[in-house]
């Protein structure tokens, strides 16, 4: 694999601050001292910056320059009711491709995420836990359908920390993780969808609590009225 480009290294280390929460919702991030940080211009800082605007983690303030993102219960909706809709479909189209070993790399995965949630590692079962669903995803053979998953994953790690955060939420994913596992070894379409499904709505309603207990009005004003939808 070719060595990551300064843009991406300051990207994925951004993405690892703000799941980890060392970046909170309302934070400034602070150009030159992240590249001093990282050891790099602010030319790479500035770019990445850039596309976590996009994704709606940053909002840009006049004379406060880039701030982290109030999480926002219409845009975590959202999102994932578009992933609603497209996870089913790549979940009923890769289950009768799956052969034997793609099945086993899943179950693997769902161990690091697993081993990770047990060590309190936010950053690792985010990451196993995307290489887990995209295992599955990536088996349609539709290549669109996964880059728009990506994004639509890209949009929402920081939920997705904000639910691995409780320890009763990350026994939750390991029970989930077996059960669709199982659907899948079973080559059970049906039963794969109805899992993801599961999973995903007890994301949504564990990270709304969370959110309603943490945000005030005030506060999303002060990020800028919080994630702009996509």
């Amino acid at each position: 694999m070719r060595p990551p480009t300064a843009q991406e290294a300051v990207l994925a280390e951004l993405r690892r601050l703000l799941v980890t929460g060392e970046l909170a919702p309302g934070t400034p991030v602070r150009q030159e001292a992240v590249a001093e940080r990282l050891g790099v211009s602010r030319v790479p800082v500035r770019e990445a910056l850039k596309v976590l605007e996009g994704e709606g983690h940053v909002v840009y303030l006049p004379h406060r320059g880039y701030v982290v993102a109030e999480l926002s219960v219409a845009d975590l909706t959202e999102v994932y009711r578009l992933r609603e809709l497209l996870e089913a479909e790549a979940v009923r189209v890769a289950v009768p491709r799956l052969d034997d070993d793609t099945v086993a790399a899943i179950e693997l995965a769902a161990r690091e995420v697993d081993a990770a949630g047990r060590r309190g590692d936010l950053a690792g079962m985010t990451a196993h836990n995307r290489e887990f669903h995209f295992l599955l995803f990536d088996a349609a053979g539709l290549p669109r359908l996964s880059r728009t998953l990506r994004q639509l994953w890209d949009a929402t790690d920081v939920y997705r920390a904000v639910y691995f955060a409780g320890p009763g939420n990350r026994a939750r994913v390991e029970h989930d993780h077996a059960d669709l596992v199982a659907a899948l070894r079973a080559r059970d379409a049906r039963r794969a969808v109805a899992v993801q499904k599961s999973h995903r709505d007890s994301s949504v309603v564990a990270v709304t609590r969370a959110i309603e207990g943490r945000v005030s009005p005030a506060g999303s004003a002060a990020a800028g009225g919080g994630r702009r939808a996509r």
